[in-house]
């Protein structure tokens, strides 16, 4: 990728490009501790201040969903997503949603799949019955939802199987505000080689297509 093309990237990429300049900055103010310590620290500690906040604005993006309509679980009988070629293809549900059945390290559940999301979110029935543990942080992390403000806990997904597309060590955001909800957010379809919506279906394809993914 040329420079041109890296700077157009980064400018759909609000918060990674937060992230980098953040720890730019802060390599910045490392360097200037010795020579000027004032300044230096200074510095480093406004790119702390930066992580910090793209930590939170990531978090941010999923606190628009609530435990409402929209996130209502999909009728039972309707199609589930299925393989053709390299391709895992997802019909759109009677809600106007793209639904898929997954299974996260081994547990089985429903996620809806939210372009607007940057994180993956995971119900906290699911996080028990999977094993997911909370990345130790050195505070709280709190969410505004439409139930209130509460406490979120990030985390680490082994592994997410859908279709013919298999996802490891996936970062996720767990939190009881989000109620039976799991969301596949911007951070798993990234890593896909291309996905794009063809009249009433997602079609997702893999970097590397892996057999015997499909379930539902």
């Amino acid at each position: 990728m040329d420079f041109p093309g890296l700077i157009q990237f980064l400018m759909q990429q609000p918060l990674l490009a937060l992230a980098i300049v953040s720890i730019l900055v802060g390599t910045v103010g490392g360097m200037l501790r010795r020579p000027l310590p004032i300044l230096g620290g200074f510095v480093r500690g406004v790119g702390n201040l930066g992580l910090v906040a793209a930590l939170l604005l990531t978090i941010a993006q999923v606190t628009r969903f609530t435990t409402g309509n929209d996130l209502a679980l999909p009728q039972l009988g309707l199609p589930a997503q299925s393989v053709e070629g390299g391709e895992t293809r997802v019909p759109m549900d009677g809600d106007g949603h793209f639904w898929l059945t997954a299974r996260l390290n081994g547990v089985e559940g429903r996620f809806l799949i939210d372009t607007g999301a940057t994180l993956t979110a995971i119900s906290p029935a699911i996080a028990e019955a999977a094993g997911l543990k909370p990345k130790p942080l050195p505070q709280a992390v709190m969410m505004r939802t439409a139930n209130g403000t509460i406490q979120a806990q990030l985390t680490t997904v082994d592994e997410l199987r859908f279709g013919n597309v298999v996802a490891r060590d996936l970062d996720a955001v767990v939190a009881p505000g989000l109620g039976d909800a799991n969301v596949i957010g911007m951070n798993l379809l990234s890593r896909l080689a291309s996905w794009r919506v063809e009249g009433r279906t997602l079609i997702l394809v893999p970097h590397h297509p892996q057999d015997g993914g499909e379930t539902g």
